[in-house]
């Protein structure tokens, strides 16, 4: 078998030498304009374009939790606070939620004349600012720490968030108004609206797949040029060995606190957009699972890969939201099993974490040094991989050991 997997790889690497230069931007431009046409293949109120939409904005927070796990190394269990918190901020500008304030910018005239009503697009900055703060709050603690303790402040963030959106309608803010609705939630919503093309509607998803993919075409781009520029190689730099990184005059505090405020951006983006999509923001929907559940998605995708975090978002949203319950969830039940499969859709995902770690521990589509380590190519204390922008690998050995 491994002789086997050594002559696929072998062929994939000379496949991949005959291909021209020009290849990965022809794929991409193809994925985008295949992404662009895929609704109009579907019935506009479809259970797949739905299951579709919910996927992508799950890639979305698996791209924002890699930077931080991925790019950074620093573990993050509390990710479902910044879903909360970008839910909130579409809950506190796009509903009559504040009743004591009139305040309308570029929304529908159709809007509830109590409240805050911000256009879509300026709720989803509001946002991305919020949770990026956000970011650099739980940062600070951790600064100092590393391993599993940074995996237990993170975690505390979370349950501290769920906690507040639990009893936020206790806290007061001024005139009969609370933070939060606790668990009677936030309603009424407001839908996107965008002067010229009318507001959103449930009844036709493709507009609401078109927002989420732009959303996602812009977090791919901000991810990718993260990833080669200086501040990327400083993050991988820290996340291989943080004591040689400092030596070398990498920035700990503000480096750290930037992969947190910009992995949480992209969360509070996706959770903005929830929100709307969901009409109702609801403290029941920030459950510690989520925060593994994306997690799992980053792993399963390959830890440090974007292309990898992106396909493991896309994966586990439809196995989540199409295949379990709408494909397979009978199948017990020809087996004379008397239950459902979405009852029991954790430990599907356990299982399959299971078989990942067995089976292809470097993910699906894996960062290239990880796979190199992982495939015991290269040793992890021998060698630092390093990709240039152009595409070429360099690897650079310990000292006095020379260079390739």
């Amino acid at each position: 078998m491994s002789a086997f997997l050594e002559r696929l790889r072998e062929w994939q690497a000379a496949a991949v030498e005959r291909l021209p230069p020009w290849w990965n931007r022809a794929l991409a431009g193809a994925l985008i304009v295949v992404g662009i046409a895929l609704p109009f293949f579907f019935p506009p109120d479809s259970g797949f374009m739905n299951a579709t939409i919910i996927a992508v904005a799950y890639a979305v927070m698996s791209l924002g939790l890699n930077i931080v796990v991925g790019f950074a190394g620093l573990l993050d269990l509390g990710y479902v606070a910044f879903y909360a918190l970008g839910a909130y901020s579409l809950g506190w500008f796009g509903s009559g939620f504040f009743f004591r304030l009139h305040v309308h910018v570029l929304v529908s005239p159709v809007a509830s004349v109590l409240g805050v009503h911000l256009n879509f697009l300026l709720i989803l900055i509001a946002a991305a600012l919020i949770c990026a703060a956000a970011g650099m709050l739980i940062g600070l603690p951790t600064l100092r720490l590393r391993g599993d303790y940074i995996a237990i402040v993170t975690l505390a963030f979370g349950e501290i968030i769920a906690t507040l959106a639990v009893n936020g309608q206790s806290i007061p803010v001024g005139g009969g108004m609370t933070l939060t609705a606790g668990n009677l939630g936030i309603s009424a919503i407001d839908q996107p609206y965008f002067p010229g093309s009318g507001s959103f509607s449930l009844l036709n998803l493709r507009p609401w797949y078109w927002l989420i993919f732009g959303i996602l075409l812009l977090v791919l781009f901000v991810n990718l040029r993260l990833r080669d520029s200086r501040l990327g190689r400083a993050w991988v730099a820290l996340r291989e060995d943080e004591v040689a990184a400092v030596s070398m005059g990498i920035p700990l505090v503000k480096t750290k606190l930037l992969a947190y405020s910009v992995g949480a951006a992209f969360g509070g983006m996706a959770g903005a957009f929830f929100g709307t999509y969901y009409t109702e923001v609801n403290a029941s929907q920030f459950a510690f699972g989520f925060s593994i559940f994306i997690l799992a998605m980053v792993i399963i995708g390959g830890i440090g890969s974007i292309w990898g975090a992106l396909v493991g978002g896309l994966v586990l949203g439809y196995i989540n939201n199409y295949l379990i319950p709408d494909v397979l969830n009978d199948l017990p039940s020809k087996f004379g099993l008397h239950f459902q499969l979405i009852q029991v859709e954790f430990g599907i995902f356990g299982f399959l974490l299971v078989i990942m770690m067995v089976l292809r521990p470097q993910g699906l589509i894996p960062e290239r040094r990880r796979q190199l380590e992982l495939t015991a190519q290269i040793a992890a204390e021998d060698a630092q991989l390093a990709e240039a922008p152009t595409g070429e690998v360099t690897v650079i050995l310990p000292p006095g050991e020379g260079a390739a």
